[in-house]
């Protein structure tokens, strides 16, 4: 099983990862990473390497919630000495939804690529748009 290391700006890492455990319950293999104020990349570098030694797994998706923020260059810094670790930037519930699911029919054999892969469709999967008219469109199978 691949393990999920969620690293953001400010409490917004352990308010998803608590919102996912409300759906599929405590997750052995999932870790949120925080950047606090007053902290810089080599704190988040050193609170991956706390959360991957805790995760106990060879493959590691670093969901980071901004591309290019320091979350996400401290990530770089890790994935880049390790051909097993993945970023997918953009985390939102419905991804991290998807990858809890995914972590628990992985048999192994998903490589980092595919991981990164099905974590960058959930993330898009999961935003739509709804608007007035979309939803006031009168339809004989839509009942609200």
């Amino acid at each position: 099983m691949f393990g999920i290391i969620v690293g953001t700006h400010g409490q917004f890492a352990p308010g998803i990862v608590q919102s996912c455990e409300m759906i599929f319950g405590k997750r052995d293999k999932l870790k949120a990473v925080t950047l606090m104020p007053g902290e810089g990349p080599d704190d988040v570098v050193a609170k991956y390497e706390q959360a991957i030694k805790e995760l106990g797994t060879d493959k590691i998706l670093f969901f980071n919630d901004l591309l290019g923020g320091s979350p996400y260059n401290a990530a770089c810094r890790l994935v880049a000495a390790n051909e097993n670790y993945g970023i997918v930037a953009g985390v939102n519930l419905p991804g991290l939804i998807a990858m809890s699911a995914l972590q628990d029919s992985d048999d192994g054999s998903a490589t980092i690529a595919d991981i990164m892969e099905q974590a960058l469709a959930a993330v898009k999967d999961g935003a739509m748009v709804s608007s007035y008219e979309s939803l006031n469109v009168e339809s004989d199978d839509d009942e609200l």
